[in-house]
């Protein structure tokens, strides 16, 4: 029970920051991306990729995206943090 709330949770939060942002020119939109996709834009200038992931889980893991921003991943403080980037950034948010 506590895994299914927590997998909604991640499901909710990343859900919440991509509808904070307009990709591909349509707002609301959330693509997903493969990890081939993503590795082929690191070292984009624009790129901004943001782990949501809860503390617990981001400290026990010995996998960290080089250059990720850590964030809180609490819907109610994506405002404090998503202001800081230009409309003309990229963002991909992970949360697995």
């Amino acid at each position: 029970m506590k895994r299914t709330i927590s997998t909604l949770l991640k499901l909710s939060v990343a859900v919440t920051l991509l509808a904070a942002f307009s990709f591909n020119g349509v707002a609301g939109s959330a693509p997903r991306i493969t990890k081939e996709e993503l590795k082929s834009m690191l070292g984009n200038a624009k790129l901004v990729i943001v782990d949501v992931r809860r503390s617990k889980d981001w400290n026990a893991s010995e996998y960290k995206i080089k250059d990720a921003v850590r964030v809180d991943p609490d819907p109610r403080k994506v405002d404090s943090w998503a202001s800081s980037y230009g409309k003309d950034r990229t963002i991909v948010v992970y949360c697995a």
